[in-house]
């Protein structure tokens, strides 16, 4: 299978993600943080490095609940530059998406 090749907005989303996860998880053990949330320690060390840029959403929900992070906080924090914030919801223009997906 051929992967698309990822634009620049997707590595910048990835290095954002991975860099929130790296300072949530503080002094906390690499791997158990992956063990909490059922993923592997190379996964993780994968996603906190940029290498996996865009994890299924169901890794992205499960490290976010073992760090104690909310998906809201998330999207805020990784989303594309002048995302809106949790809270603050403004409608979609006529050329916008009506939901700025956090992963591809």
């Amino acid at each position: 299978m051929v992967r698309t090749p990822l634009t620049p907005e997707e590595r910048l989303r990835g290095e954002r993600l991975g860099r929130l996860l790296r300072e949530a998880r503080g002094e906390r053990s690499m791997v158990a943080v992956a063990a909490s949330a059922g993923i592997s320690a190379e996964t993780l060390r994968k996603i906190e490095t940029g290498r996996a840029p865009t994890p299924a959403f169901f890794t992205v929900a499960a490290l976010a609940g073992a760090l104690g992070l909310s998906l809201d906080e998330l999207l805020g924090r990784c989303g594309p530059e002048g995302a809106a914030a949790p809270g603050s919801a403004r409608p979609a223009g006529p050329d916008e998406p009506a939901v700025v997906p956090l992963i591809a």
